[in-house]
């Protein structure tokens, strides 16, 4: 078997740090569970990023890019209400399939709450930057009003919140979850199953 090189390394370190970081947050992770993961060892780990927040921020600019490249794939040839659907679609299925990315993004804004509070601006200013990224990846394609961009974005915070609290397919809390105009198919719960809107969404 070939042998890693180590930017493969780095790769394997970034996925696995925002598996342990998603699970435990920064504060609760060690880069030895970290080295563990990737099957190296802490001094080998320590090559490839010069400490733990460094590792914290490649995972956060992972998770933010992961849940773009989503939103953008999803657009792609389509504007207004067919492009919003595409991308809350899309999101739906990250969010279920991978849950760890949705726990990352849990995780970043406590730690970015954190690390603001003891003078540390950096992991903030990260977040911000690639917060803007995706609020204007979702922008773009529904036409660029800022109504209707800070709408898919709240419903999609709430989403956040109600799926990471465990709230089941079907429970009421869901019903209100529609799409601005209430697109017959798009909003509330799905007729079928009870789950939640396909409308808007971080």
């Amino acid at each position: 078997m070939a042998r890693m090189s180590a930017e493969e390394r780095r790769e394997s370190v970034i996925r696995a740090a925002a598996k342990e970081f998603a699970r435990g947050g920064y504060y609760g992770t060690s880069t030895e569970a970290i080295a563990k993961q990737v099957g190296v060892s802490q001094p080998y780990l320590f090559r490839l990023f010069p400490n733990k927040q460094a590792m914290f921020l490649a995972a956060s600019a992972r998770c933010l890019e992961t849940t773009r490249d989503v939103f953008a794939r999803a657009a792609e040839g389509l504007e207004g209400e067919e492009a919003r659907s595409a991308m809350a679609d899309a999101y739906m299925r990250l969010i279920a399939e991978d849950p760890h990315v949705l726990q990352m993004q849990l995780q970043m804004y406590v730690t970015v709450s954190a690390a603001e509070a003891a003078g540390d601006r950096e992991l903030g200013e990260l977040v911000r930057e690639g917060w803007l990224k995706l609020w204007d990846t979702v922008a773009a394609p529904i036409g660029g009003d800022v109504k209707e961009t800070t709408t898919f974005m709240a419903y999609g915070m709430l989403i956040n919140t109600l799926t990471a609290m465990d709230f089941p397919p079907g429970h009421r809390i869901w019903e209100g979850l529609q799409p601005p105009g209430g697109a017959e198919g798009a909003g509330g719960a799905d007729a079928a199953d009870g789950k939640p809107a396909r409308g808007s969404v971080e």
